[in-house]
């Protein structure tokens, strides 16, 4: 495994089955803190309701706080947490800047949410790089997950009755 690979960022994610249970830092905590060697740069943890999601984050397209995550979009209303690269977003973000769709960074992170809150699932089928990544809608309370193809970055989903829980790795579910 390149050295690179191992220190890419780390997602991780938590759902609480019970919808009157409240999920808080402390559910991600412990994963992000298994995925630090991924991503050093920095951290971000965003919790509402019954779900919390945290980011490990490795500085490499936009080494500025706009690729800070997790990413909600201006209405607040999608979260995103993303491990990978986009390799063609900057065609997507022309194509999404052609369709009226402004942007603040330069980040492949937010020209994924983006697309992904224009193209919603379907914005798989557009997408070229290694990725995994999880969006959350607040207003339908829904998690949406995807990796590529060749699951270069992988996410592994642990589920059992009390809740369904992701990470990049399979340490940090372990620790569920």
């Amino acid at each position: 495994m390149p050295e690179i690979e191992s220190r890419m960022c780390g997602i991780c994610g938590i759902i609480y089955k019970n919808e009157a249970f409240e999920a808080s830092a402390q559910a991600v905590m412990p994963m992000m803190e298994q995925m630090k060697h991924r991503g050093p740069d920095d951290s971000g943890i965003y919790c509402n309701k019954n779900l919390a999601l945290g980011f490990v984050r490795l500085s490499i397209i936009d080494l500025s706080k706009a690729g800070h995550q997790p990413m909600l979009s201006e209405d607040e209303n999608y979260v995103l947490v993303f491990n990978g690269e986009i390799f063609n977003y900057i065609e997507l973000r022309e194509e999404l800047v052609k369709l009226g769709v402004s942007f603040i960074s330069k980040t492949d992170s937010e020209v994924l949410l983006k697309a992904f809150i224009h193209w919603g699932e379907e914005v798989q089928h557009k997408l070229n790089g290694m990725w995994a990544f999880a969006v959350y809608n607040k207003n339908e309370h829904s998690l949406f997950l995807s990796r590529d193809r060749y699951g270069i970055k992988p996410i592994y989903v642990l589920e059992n009755e009390q809740f369904i829980s992701f990470a990049s790795e399979i340490p940090p579910l372990l620790t569920l």
